[in-house]
C-alpha cells in the first residue's frame, strides 16, 4: 500500500535510499516537495541537514495526506528527523565537530517538536477552508 512505501522510506531506508527514491519520485503518488529545513538553514556551521529536513518534510506531508497525522505519528517522525541528523553529525571530522553538530542537531529536533504542531495544525486548517 501507499501507507507502507511511506513508512519504509520513512523509517527502514537509509537516508541515501530516501533520496535516490525522492530523486527518482518513485513512487510518483507520493508528496516528494520540501522546502528544505524551512525558515532554519540547510547547512547550519556547514553541517548539511538538508537531507534530513527532506525526509522530515515527505514524513510531514505524506501523513497529512493519508490523514495519518496523529501527535504519536508527528512524535515519530521528528525523532527519526533527529536520528538522521545525528547520523549525518556522526560523519563530521573529529569528536569536538561530532558534538557541536549534534547540538545543533538537537536545537533543530526541539524546534520542530515544538512549533511543528502549531505549523501543522495551521496547514491542516488553512487545508480544510
Amino acid at each position: 500500500t501507499i501507507q507502507q512505501a511511506t513508512d519504509r522510506l520513512l523509517f527502514s531506508s537509509t537516508i541515501a535510499q530516501f533520496e535516490a527514491a525522492r530523486n527518482a519520485k518513485n513512487p510518483s503518488t507520493l508528496d516528494w516537495s520540501s522546502d528544505g529545513c524551512s525558515d532554519s538553514p540547510d547547512n547550519p556551521f556547514g553541517f548539511n541537514f538538508l537531507q534530513s529536513c527532506h525526509r522530515h518534510d515527505f514524513g510531514y506531508r505524506n501523513y497529512k495526506k493519508q490523514s495519518r497525522f496523529t501527535d504519536a505519528a508527528k512524535a515519530k517522525i521528528d525523532t527519526n528527523f533527529k536520528t538522521d541528523m545525528h547520523n549525518q553529525c556522526e560523519k563530521e571530522g573529529n569528536v569536538f565537530e561530532v558534538a557541536a553538530c549534534k547540538g545543533v542537531a538537537d536545537v533543530y529536533y526541539e524546534a520542530v517538536k515544538e512549533f511543528g504542531s502549531k505549523r501543522a495544525a495551521e496547514i491542516m486548517e488553512r487545508e480544510m477552508e
